[in-house]
């Protein structure tokens, strides 16, 4: 296997995702800023720009586990591996943009089954190699024997099935991308971790996590859902609820780290330990959200036979994130760590990248977004909380209208409350506040 071979249609087209140059295939038009939703997958090579700010996050939350030493001691290595790499864009970003300090921890693999998609991420990283490869230990022994593992410059590089390669090798860090559902892979994932080990599993498959395609969605996660203001974070919470309970199948529980709906996918990451006492009382964390009446849910452990239709579930109904982790998740952390400078980026125009300053400028757009209100709603969304649609507050207030959400968090706050507005495109709000202290609030602008 000779991944080195020049693909057809290399170098493609130049372009910049983070820090990392890019090469996109010859028939792929140059990504919008902040594209939204699905790319058509066009074979061997599929890259969706959408899924940017899914990786800078990946890069972040990586960073920070070698930097914290949360997942492993600062004198060990942390294996990580991407088990459908594709081209390779989240594996050079984690290679490149991760501080050179904390690099030589970094045992990463790359994984895929298509000869055409691995050739073109050989052939990326050899033509933009980070200046401190030659610092990295490349080492087999921890590693299975069944793939053929081709070391390129600090990346394990293999083809191999995503499910036999998990089979293959125990790493502490798994990511999961698959294309729709991951359904297939998360047991395959959950074997391999180490015995802490961090999985972040992406889900495209929305129509079936939020109740939209309701067959998929009981074939899939044995759960049903009601499409309202909670569809997404329902569909958040089922993935993690199937999640934590194939953990407990294995001895293992998981503690949500960052968990998130971002336009066309859910995104969750979690810390898996080994623990036969803790997986034996998972349920303790599932259950159902049940509508109501007096106020918008609850959480219930099994809804009885009068309230099934107005329950979502099972699903998950513990924390959605990591106080300490997910609160290191900001703008300036993001922005420090993964965008480039003006050095950066006249280095990589003298190679044929075509950049403005309005790129620049929507890289930065993007790069904020990536994580914008993740580290000021991390506190409440690590307990229990209040989750209310700002756009249902007339319905549920019996007003005309609704005042701005700044102005609905700034009171709360101001009574003693935390509020913050919850990471998704919708405009929602999270809050420890009484539901009645939240309609006092809204009802006071529109009196």
């Amino acid at each position: 296997m000779d991944l080195s071979d020049i693909p057809d249609g290399w170098p493609g087209n130049i372009w910049l995702e983070g820090k990392t140059v890019v090469h996109l295939q010859p028939n792929q038009e140059r990504p919008t800023h902040m594209p939204r939703g699905p790319a058509k997958k066009t074979g061997g090579g599929f890259l969706n720009p959408a899924m940017a700010p899914s990786r800078t996050r990946s890069v972040l939350l990586l960073q920070d586990a070698l930097e914290n030493n949360w997942l492993a001691p600062e004198d060990k290595p942390i294996r990580a591996f991407d088990a459908m790499c594709s081209t390779g864009v989240r594996i050079r970003r984690w290679r490149n943009e991760i501080p050179h300090l904390l690099q030589s921890r970094l045992r990463i693999t790359g994984n895929d089954l298509n000869d055409f998609a691995l050739s073109w991420a050989v052939n990326s990283h050899n033509t933009n190699l980070p200046q401190y490869t030659e610092n990295i230990e490349m080492n087999l022994d921890r590693y299975g024997s069944m793939a053929q593992r081709i070391p390129v410059e600090g990346i394990y590089f293999q083809k191999m099935d995503a499910k036999l390669a998990m089979a293959d090798a125990s790493y502490q860090w798994i990511d999961i991308d698959p294309f729709g559902s991951p359904v297939a892979f998360i047991d395959s994932a959950i074997q391999s971790l180490a015995r802490t080990g961090v999985l972040e599993v992406t889900a495209t498959d929305t129509a079936a996590l939020t109740g939209s395609s309701s067959s998929s969605q009981k074939r899939r996660y044995a759960a049903r859902g009601i499409v309202d203001d909670y569809a997404h974070d329902d569909a958040v919470r089922v993935l993690l609820g199937l999640i934590a309970k194939t953990a407990a199948m294995h001895d293992r529980v998981i503690k949500p780290i960052m968990a998130l709906f971002d336009g066309h996918h859910v995104r969750v990451s979690v810390l898996v330990k080994s623990s036969k006492e803790e997986a034996s009382n998972f349920q303790d964390s599932i259950g159902w959200r049940l509508r109501c009446e007096d106020i918008p849910y609850k959480f219930v452990r099994y809804p009885n036979q009068d309230q099934v239709d107005s329950a979502s579930g099972p699903l998950w109904i513990g924390p959605l994130m990591d106080k300490e982790i997910a609160g290191r998740m900001t703008i300036e952390k993001a922005m420090e760590t993964c965008l480039p400078n003006d050095q950066e980026i006249e280095l990589v125009k003298s190679k044929g990248l075509e950049w403005s300053d309005t790129d620049t400028e929507y890289a930065a757009r993007e790069m904020a977004r990536s994580v914008k209100h993740i580290a000021q709603a991390a506190d409440l969304l690590s307990r229990e909380h209040l989750l209310l649609s700002l756009d249902a507050m007339p319905r549920l207030a019996g007003t005309k209208g609704t005042p701005k959400m700044e102005y609905i968090l700034n009171d709360l706050v101001e009574l003693g409350y935390c509020a913050a507005r919850y990471p998704d495109m919708d405009p929602m709000f999270a809050t420890d506040a009484p539901f009645e202290k939240v309609l006092q609030v809204v009802r006071k602008y529109h009196n």
